[in-house]
């Protein structure tokens, strides 16, 4: 098992239960795959360096998580089809 962190944004239009779903959502794919969610960190809503899709804020979340070394192609592919994701980056933490 490898240690992977993901960083990603939420469009601001969400509120707080929608939000909290999205979260959920994400950390169910996780766990459903076999891998292990170690800590979510809700960053909450902050300014864009620059603008997406007309957005200039979004809400931030960090996920540590631990798991086989083909989930995380897997976890950016549900995320790429999510309306929801402005941005997203999985990388591999060193142990």
């Amino acid at each position: 098992m490898n240690q992977y962190e993901v960083l990603y944004i939420i469009v601001p239009e969400l509120d707080e239960e929608a939000t909290r779903a999205s979260i959920e959502k994400f950390k169910g794919i996780v766990e459903s795959n076999g891998a292990e969610v170690v800590a979510i960190d809700e960053w909450g809503k902050r300014r864009l360096a620059y603008p997406i899709d007309y957005k200039t804020e979004g809400t931030y979340v960090l996920m540590s998580f631990n798991s086989a070394p083909e989930f995380p192609k897997e976890l950016e592919r549900n995320m790429k089809n999510d309306e929801q994701i402005l941005r997203y980056m999985v990388t591999r933490k060193e142990a």
